[in-house]
């Protein structure tokens, strides 16, 4: 079964792409109008992959800081958005984050303006097509070295990238990474806090349940699609953080407009998101389980939000994994 806005090869369904008031035309537009609050010199363009695969990437660079011939360039930083998002997300970070140095912001495979290939199933494999598109993209920007920061599902992604590809990583960040804990068991003991408190964490209800498993049939964003010309006022109703979190840059609905037209194409990332989630999104493959293959000399440093969803119980417990290794969870 599958309610997403996509050309369909029967005459049948010719009619089902304008169900949607969306296309990739739209979203170049609004992302364009997001990025031209950039004040920094901004190089917009599609890398190339081996495959003919292409990932949207930006490129900013300060040109008023005066080099001095002696000093050695910076190392470039690298961002990789999180699950849903793109490029624009960063616009309140672009400018002030390329002052001293040159970043690079790209859309993941399967999101945004990039191609949009099929993914796996199987959730290792599908897992490592996300990051072998992040190695080819680096070889084909010509990077040696970068310190790469990824928020959410990206920052799973740059962990997993970094265990593998530890020589082109000087310094990890993760803002607010998905992924890292394993699904708690029901019915088990856990302390919580610093205290010694034990608590018992009950089943979800059968409700919860029965819900996760429709929901699971389905990819998850799936319902934007489904919405058709509601679609934008969905994300406005369900997401209004959006509009309030950039209302002194844009005083109209530019952001969620960004956000639908981001996610209401053909589905693509998100299949590969969703092979690698179990039911309720955890991973089925906790990063927390290989966080010691991260490097010791490797510099790890995780961001969470005063008021965001994602425990920072998680950097607690990779700081304690990795040991003496420097990690330092903010």
């Amino acid at each position: 079964m599958q309610n997403d806005c996509e050309s369909e090869s029967s005459s049948v369904w010719s009619w089902w792409p304008s169900w949607c008031p969306t296309s990739m035309s739209l979203l170049k537009t609004t992302e364009s109008k997001i990025l031209a609050c950039v004040k920094n010199d901004l190089w917009a363009r599609f890398v190339t992959l081996p495959n003919q695969d292409r990932i949207w990437t930006l490129s900013l660079t300060n040109k008023r800081t005066p080099k001095s011939a002696e000093q050695a360039p910076k190392t470039p930083l690298v961002m990789v958005h999180g699950f849903g998002g793109g490029v624009g997300l960063w616009i309140r970070n672009l400018d002030a984050l390329s002052r001293s140095r040159t970043v690079y912001a790209f859309d993941l495979l399967g999101f945004g303006r990039s191609s949009r290939p099929n993914f796996p199933s199987d959730a290792a494999k599908a897992e490592e097509q996300f990051v072998n598109s992040i190695e080819q993209w680096r070889q084909a920007v010509g990077l040696d070295n970068m310190i790469l920061l990824g928020h959410s599902l990206g920052g799973y992604l740059a962990t997993s990238y970094a265990i593998q590809h530890p020589s082109r990583v000087s310094h990890l960040i993760l803002v607010d990474p998905w992924g890292f804990p394993e699904q708690p068991k029901p019915d088990t003991q856990q302390s919580q806090g610093h205290g010694a408190e034990v608590v018992k964490r009950p089943s979800p209800p059968r409700w919860v349940k029965a819900i996760a498993a429709v929901v699971s049939l389905f990819n998850p964003l799936a319902v934007i699609r489904a919405a058709g010309p509601w679609g934008p006022g969905l994300v406005n109703r369900f997401r209004p953080d959006f509009k309030r979190k950039f209302e002194d840059l844009f005083d109209d609905d530019t952001m969620t407009q960004y956000i639908y037209h981001c996610n209401a194409q053909t589905p693509s990332g998100e299949v590969g998101f969703r092979a690698m989630t179990e039911t309720l999104g955890w991973a089925k493959r906790p990063m927390l389980q290989r966080v010691h293959l991260l490097p010791p000399f490797m510099p790890v440093t995780m961001v969470y939000g005063a008021w965001s969803w994602v425990e920072s119980s998680s950097g607690d417990r990779a700081a304690e994994i990795r040991g003496k290794a420097h990690t330092r969870v903010l």
